[in-house]
């Protein structure tokens, strides 16, 4: 996505009822060892340039992990700033006792609009007596229009003690209210 922060921008604006999101595809390292997250410590990242998203997105991802058994970690605590450099990231992780990571990265943001024509009732009457004009009217009147916003989330997870992605996941969330609840959507279907 060119820029994250029309990512954030329409996580906040977007207020249309219902939140929906879904598990698209995912993919597991075939030669992965058992990985098991609960009580250990699990760095969250969000890959997104504004600095305050990434911030409250972190914090969110973290908030998430704990109520899954994990001891989420917001990566920006142990590595401050968007160092991209990733020899700094690790031995930041290591040195906090990270045993896993979990990313978050937003890949797009889309709009779906959707019709349809709005039913206005029977039209009654014949065409003759009185009523011709009637009977040219319709019963279908000016169509619904909707706009979904639809973004997509990629979630990677890697151990550390492996050195290697052990999982990674498309969801599509449609309609965020916030980012906090697309964070914790995207979460449960992971």
């Amino acid at each position: 996505m060119k820029d994250s922060k029309v990512w954030i921008g329409l996580c906040a604006v977007v207020a249309l009822s219902g939140c929906a999101t879904d598990l698209v595809s995912s993919w597991k390292a075939p030669d992965a060892e058992p990985f098991r997250m609960s009580g250990e410590k699990v760095a969250a990242v969000v890959m997104v340039s504004d600095l305050t998203v990434r911030l409250a997105g972190e914090d969110a991802l973290a908030r998430e992990l704990s109520a899954r058994g994990a001891q989420g970690v917001p990566m920006y605590t142990l590595l401050a700033g968007a160092d991209p450099d990733e020899a700094k990231a690790r031995a930041a992780a290591e040195r906090a006792g990270v045993v896993g990571v979990v990313v978050l990265r937003p890949v797009r943001v889309d709009k779906e609009i959707s019709s349809r024509p709005t039913y206005s009732g029977v039209m009654d009457g014949g065409l003759w007596g009185g009523y011709y004009g009637h009977g040219w009217g319709s019963a279908w009147s000016a169509a619904e229009i909707r706009t979904d916003t639809i973004i997509i989330v990629e979630t990677l997870v890697y151990s550390l003690h492996q050195n290697k992605l052990v999982w990674s996941g498309q969801s599509r969330t449609t309609n965020p209210a916030n980012l906090n609840r697309l964070i914790e959507n995207t979460a449960k279907q992971v």
